[in-house]
């Protein structure tokens, strides 16, 4: 019977990050994902590195060091994350207050500048003036999410590093400490398991028997195939609604209602923007739902018409554009910060999730995980502890 080091669960951006680095460290790891080809917030990413979005010291540390990892890690990985820095354009929305709003942004480690419409359609000449009082622009890196989580399973499995594609249905416990992992097809033995599944972290934690505190929205896009049309730079609302939803919908009175389906906490928001890539493919959105039932229907058709009719206030000529509307999960906590380290009560379990900001930050996040399980003491993940909430 072989045992690992390190199961990691999901091998989405984090999964195969931690992955990596574990390996890194000379752990044995088995990497365990349910889809040969990615499924859900990695494989409909927009990419966006929001790295000039720290307000914290503890955030500003970790997208400092969040960013200096993305400007080296193709060259470490030895294949290309598609990284590249562009112009992020924030719009305000006519009828806004351009000043009040720039001051909303004013505590960010990097507060954007605040520019005309004239200057904010010079920068993105796809604008309509018309529909923004003005808007904030910052330098805003950007990847693609397939092509990093690629590179990093890729170099984790030539450290030795072990991918299984099959699909975690249970925790295997004897008496208070998790030993492995129960899949469908087999069964793995591990010294530590670290769960890395987004949306699914909670139920497959809560079947045994451990309670986090971890959601999860339901996130709608549309995805074009290849296009002549050119973005010259990511565009999002300035007032952004997702953060807002999120902490409304993780209050502790709510979270009764998140081990139940059917509860809808709070009703949607559509932010509207949209990213290219650089294959021309343009991801446009987005629609979030907080929705208690991992499988809960949408009207995808209903969807589709209102995330074109926001978009095209603002991008006018993405409005009529051939895509395909998808749907994926995002997780998320209470507080905004990710939850990353061992679950108490109960011995060799993990958790490595919980990212509202995750690109920015999941490369060093992933780094210090690594440094720790070797038994080095990091003075940032104590902060991080999944029994914060306790």
């Amino acid at each position: 019977m072989q045992s690992y080091d390190w199961i990691v669960i999901g091998g989405g951006i984090t999964g195969a990050a931690l992955s990596y680095e574990l390996a890194k460290q000379k752990f044995s790891v088995l990497l365990l994902e349910q889809h040969p080809s990615l499924q859900g917030a990695t494989r409909f990413g927009y990419g966006g590195i929001a790295f000039w979005s720290g307000t914290t010291a503890l955030t500003r540390r970790l997208c400092a060091e969040g960013i200096a990892l993305h400007r080296t890690l193709s060259s470490e990985l030895g294949a290309s994350t598609e990284f590249r820095e562009l112009d992020l354009i924030l719009t305000i929305a006519a009828g806004e207050d351009p000043a009040a709003i720039a001051q909303s942004y004013s505590h960010f480690a990097i507060p954007p500048r605040l520019v005309s419409v004239a200057e904010a359609c010079e920068l993105e000449p796809l604008l309509n003036p018309d529909a923004i009082a003005g808007a904030l622009t910052v330098k805003h890196g950007h990847i693609s999410t397939t092509a990093m989580a690629a590179a990093y399973t890729q170099a984790f499995t030539r450290l030795g590093g072990t991918v299984q594609f099959d699909s975690a249905k249970a925790l295997l416990r004897s008496d208070s400490r998790v030993t492995g992992v129960v899949g469908e097809a087999n069964t793995y033995h591990s010294a530590n398991t670290v769960v890395c599944a987004g949306a699914f972290s909670r139920s497959l934690l809560k079947a045994a028997g451990i309670p986090v505190r971890l959601y999860f929205t339901h996130a709608e896009l549309l995805e074009t195939p290849p296009v002549a049309l050119q973005l010259r730079s990511l565009v999002m609302p300035a007032d952004t609604r997702r953060f807002q939803l999120e902490a409304d919908s993780s209050t502790a009175a709510l979270d009764p209602l998140w081990d139940q389906p059917g509860h809808e906490p709070m009703p949607l928001i559509l932010d509207p923007g949209a990213a290219q890539l650089l294959n021309g493919s343009i991801r446009m959105g987005q629609i979030s739902r907080v929705l208690t039932d991992l499988n809960a229907p949408i009207d995808a058709v209903e969807s589709e018409g209102k995330m074109r009719q926001n978009i095209g206030a603002v991008l006018p000529a993405l409005e009529s554009l051939s895509g395909t509307w998808h749907h994926c999960l995002i997780a998320f906590s209470s507080d905004r910060l990710p939850l990353i380290g061992a679950l108490p009560h109960t011995a060799g379990i993990h958790l490595f999730s919980g990212f509202s900001n995750p690109l920015a930050i999941v490369p060093p996040l992933a780094r210090r995980f690594a440094s720790s399980a070797l038994g080095q003491k990091d003075e940032l993940l104590p902060d991080l502890s999944p029994d914060r909430f306790a």
